[in-house]
């Protein structure tokens, strides 16, 4: 019987842990501050074992690295290859001794340590078989086997079908080299293509197998507290009621994973699966991992509907198309409980949605859906990026001027990524607009320079974009409702402590709200971190009289 050990990298590189940047989350621990490491609930891995487990007899474990950050109160490895070895050396895992070994990357600042792992497992486990899946080796298989020599081989699309295939061969270097989901180096230099072997019917993957998580692991992920309207912070259960998605938004490469063409999981499928969630999980906020879940918007109203029978809520972390979120969606929504969205706007200009993100949504109907959200109470993270090819500094100039006009509670401004496998990484390739390698690319750090700008631009504009619509040109201290304003500063405080600009206006908003000991403790706290010199340059920018 085979024994499967699926594994989760870290979400980001080993730099971005132990020196992150001024624009990103921090984690206090023991010996200093940290990058903060996400952790959201790895669902391919727990529809895999599950669908394995319906046909199959086999053993399943999961160890995902990010959980295992999170949990250490320190610290001190000079590397994450010797945090994998020694984690992975454990005797733990020794005992299991697993036969086969999945590694899942989502996103290129996992690459180096979907490396790593690999090469630590090969050490440890030399007789298991290697094999990776997800949008990393999916699109990146040349780069894999260029760098590594420990995997047998890297999945194509989704992973069920091509694992089952996997642990029922008897033969099963044969079966890799065969089967046409699979790549392989053979593969590879022999110029053979490759398939997706898609399930068509999503039904016919049983309930995820969420008996290989400790769930209260992934209670407090980053990821769903960084939002200010999320009051509910535990008994958070990553669902995904469909696969696929029909745009054609120039910088996604989900498709090359799911296609396009929208599968679904059946509404009485779904009331079964988040009854049992509530029932034997104790769920309570189900955080939606779809990446197009109003493709289908009537069958999106009886998944509302179901949320709001079972008395759960949701988050909706891909966030929702914004043209299909009329008065009556929205109202569906906030009558299951979901006081919080995130509004996948990404660009405030018309021409960069149209001409250049082949976005379908144009701004009046984002100006429209941010108005009806704030008259809901629903909250709204508006999530921009900026810095794409065919882009200008005119545009984003644009873009800002516009997002000062829209009642949005909070904006995340990210540099734009060039994932590989999208048509905007495509692009850049052949115009050479990449700076450095692409292998590492995030959405905090710039990386594409153009004939109208360079990465320094984009990456000092998001910045400056994010203070001033967050902070300086605030939409809920603009309107008076400083309760909520303080929501968002005081989540930046917890994301950053010396944040001058949002220790200032919480200290305002404090003001108002009749609290004078807190509001002069919060300016004190203000005025010391004006000090810096980095913080200095943004007072002086924007006139702050602090």
């Amino acid at each position: 019987m085979d024994r499967i050990l699926f594994i989760v990298p870290p979400h980001l590189k080993f730099d971005d842990f132990v020196n992150p940047s001024y624009n990103t989350r921090i984690v206090k621990k023991k010996y200093g501050n940290f990058g903060s490491v996400l952790t959201d609930m790895p669902l391919g891995a727990l529809a895999m074992s599950a669908y394995i487990k319906k046909h199959v007899s086999v053993e399943s474990r999961l160890l995902d690295f990010n959980v295992v950050l999170n949990k250490l109160d320190s610290f001190n490895y000079g590397s994450f290859a010797d945090f994998f070895r020694d984690v992975l050396s454990g005797v733990q895992w020794k005992e299991y001794d697993p036969t086969v070994i999945g590694i899942s990357a989502l996103f290129t600042p996992s690459y180096r340590n979907l490396i790593d792992i690999a090469q630590c497992s090969r050490e440890i486990f030399p007789h298991a078989v290697i094999i990776a899946g997800g949008g990393v080796p999916n699109n990146m298989y040349n780069e894999v086997f260029r760098d590594s020599t420990a995997f047998d081989a890297l999945c194509f699309g989704e992973g069920e079908k091509p694992l089952l295939g996997l642990v029922r061969a008897d033969d099963k270097p044969r079966h890799l080299q065969e089967n046409s989901s699979w790549i392989t180096q053979q593969k590879v230099e022999a110029g053979q293509p490759f398939q997706h072997d898609f399930i068509e019917h999503l039904d016919e993957i049983p309930f995820y197998d969420y008996g290989l998580l400790v769930t209260d692991d992934y209670g407090l992920n980053p990821a769903l507290t960084a939002y200010a309207g999320v009051s509910e912070k535990t008994y958070n259960f990553h669902v995904m009621t469909s696969r696929g998605c029909t745009n054609h938004c120039c910088f996604c490469s989900s498709h090359t994973v799911h296609g396009r063409m929208m599968r679904y999981y059946s509404v009485d499928r779904v009331r079964e699966d988040f009854t049992r969630l509530r029932d034997q999980y104790g769920a309570k906020t189900l955080v939606f991992q779809d990446d197009h879940f109003v493709a289908d918007k009537q069958r999106a109203f009886k998944v509302v509907e179901i949320v709001k029978e079972l008395q759960l809520t949701a988050v909706f972390q891909n966030g929702l198309a914004l043209y299909a979120l009329d008065r009556k969606m929205l109202e569906a929504l906030k009558s299951a409980g979901v006081n919080q969205l995130m509004l996948s706007v990404e660009s405030g200009s018309e021409r960069v949605l149209k001409d250049i993100m082949h976005k379908p949504l144009n701004l009046s109907i984002v100006k429209r859906v941010a108005s009806d959200c704030y008259d809901l109470e629903i909250y709204t993270n508006v999530n921009i990026l900026i810095g794409l090819p065919g882009e200008t500094k005119k545009d984003i100039d644009d873009a800002r001027a516009f997002l000062k006009t829209i009642n949005a509670n909070w904006f995340l401004i990210f540099c734009a990524t060039p994932l590989v496998g999208s048509e905007m990484f495509e692009i850049c390739r052949k115009k050479n607009y990449l700076k450095g390698s692409y292998i590492d690319f995030d959405y905090k750090k710039a990386n594409v320079e153009t004939e109208d700008f360079t990465a320094d631009y984009i990456q000092e504009m998001a910045y400056i974009m994010n203070l001033e619509l967050n902070f300086v040109e605030n939409c809920d201290v603009r309107l008076g409702n400083h309760a909520v304003a303080l929501k968002g500063f005081e989540n930046a405080i917890r994301a950053k402590n010396d944040h001058a600009l949002a220790y200032y206006y919480a200290a305002k908003c404090y003001e108002k709200l009749g609290d004078l000991p807190k509001a002069q403790k919060y300016m004190d706290t203000a005025k010391s971190a004006a000090e810096t010199p980095f913080w200095r340059k943004y007072i002086d920018m924007f006139n702050v009289p602090i």
